[in-house]
């Protein structure tokens, strides 16, 4: 008897161990593996240049894959919830984003968390939603590619995600950079691969260029890979502003700006919380562009609260300009987080003459 219960135990052990096996090779072998440097396709807009002198808006806003908005919650955050109850939802905040996304008037639109076949957002193809609703094409670069993710149960599943920069200007090159991962095998197999999503945009009577950098920087690590990934976008603003051209990096940082901790201070230690950026780590010249005047993420530990102080909030959404770019205006739009748990960055800014 004892010799039976002793094989059913080990072919039982056997089968575990053949099929966690399994699915390790699995993800091995369907692991997203992007180049260091992937030249992307190049939308083709109505205008072909911008001026020195020239008012230019960009509006960057984390969209939430159209899953997190005022109501919701997410498990990461502490919540409970993998994604909505129903498709209806995310096309209800994806309704909400594009109108206000529209009704901000921006030359360029530099977004996050884009769903184009993800489980999580019912496989509504998200990038194609918002080109035809803004009117404008779109260049797109994977931040997150996984098959399956395993986790938690019920399992997130299929994801395909990224950044989209959005504009009626026709770039003339549009490259994906991958950034540091800061996860170990086998958890990086199915883990966020992020990127900076770089779009050239030629600038009239020279052979300089506009630079935009889309990026989401890394969430939920132990600060490592927010630094390596904070130290690489660095290098890469200021040797592009050492070619003489001109540079915007906006996007979600996942750190919080100086001094917004003193208006928006960290009261919820228990849930995620954002790092901090420090000017001085920043090239000589070169500055942040944020607003204060409302916060631009909310921890996702539960519904919000439609207060600022019951609810943990934070400011993470902004831009890095570099010493040749002149910041007129910079302006957060305020939705009580209706849509998606960040809100919409507008940012105004003129090319300056060497003259």
């Amino acid at each position: 008897m004892k010799k039976r219960i002793l094989k059913i135990i080990v072919i039982a052990g056997a089968i575990v161990l053949f099929m966690v096996g399994g699915l390790l090779i699995f993800f091995t072998v369907s692991e997203y593996k992007p180049d260091e440097i992937e030249k992307l396709p190049v939308a083709n807009g109505s205008k072909s240049g911008v001026a020195v002198g020239q008012d230019i808006t960009i509006v960057t806003c984390n969209i939430g894959y159209g899953a997190l908005s005022q109501n919701e919650d997410f498990f990461m955050d502490g919540g409970e919830k993998v994604r909505p109850d129903d498709e209806d939802l995310i096309y209800a905040n994806l309704e909400g984003i594009s109108d206000v996304l529209e009704e901000m008037s921006a030359d360029f639109y530099l977004l996050q968390e884009v769903d184009c076949g993800s489980k999580r957002s019912y496989n509504i193809d998200q990038r194609e939603y918002l080109e035809r609703a803004l009117a404008m094409p779109g260049m797109f670069a994977y931040n997150f590619n996984s098959r399956y993710v395993p986790y938690p149960l019920p399992t997130i599943g299929k994801v395909e995600s990224g950044l989209l920069t959005l504009s009626d200007y026709t770039a003339s090159e549009a490259a994906r950079i991958a950034l540091p991962v800061p996860f170990s095998w086998p958890v990086s197999t199915c883990n966020l691969k992020r990127c900076l999503m770089i779009t050239r945009i030629p600038v009239e009577g020279s052979e300089r260029e506009l630079v935009l950098i889309n990026l989401h920087l890394e969430a939920y690590d132990d600060g490592e890979g927010k630094t390596e990934q904070t130290r690489m976008l660095v290098e890469f603003i200021e040797s592009e502003y050492e070619k003489g051209n001109y540079v915007v990096a906006g996007g979600d940082f996942n750190q919080t700006f100086e001094r917004t901790l003193d208006i928006y201070p960290i009261h919820n230690t228990d849930g995620w919380t954002p790092g901090v950026l420090d000017s001085k780590e920043l090239p000589a010249g070169f500055g942040f562009a944020y607003d204060t005047a409302a916060p631009t993420c909310r921890l996702l530990n539960a519904p919000y609260t439609g207060n600022y102080v019951e609810s943990q909030v934070y400011v993470i959404d902004g831009y890095i300009v570099s010493p040749n770019v002149e910041v007129t205006a910079v302006e957060v739009e305020d939705m009580q987080f209706l849509y998606t748990d960040h809100q919409p960055v507008k940012l105004a800014v003129r090319l300056k003459s060497d003259q």
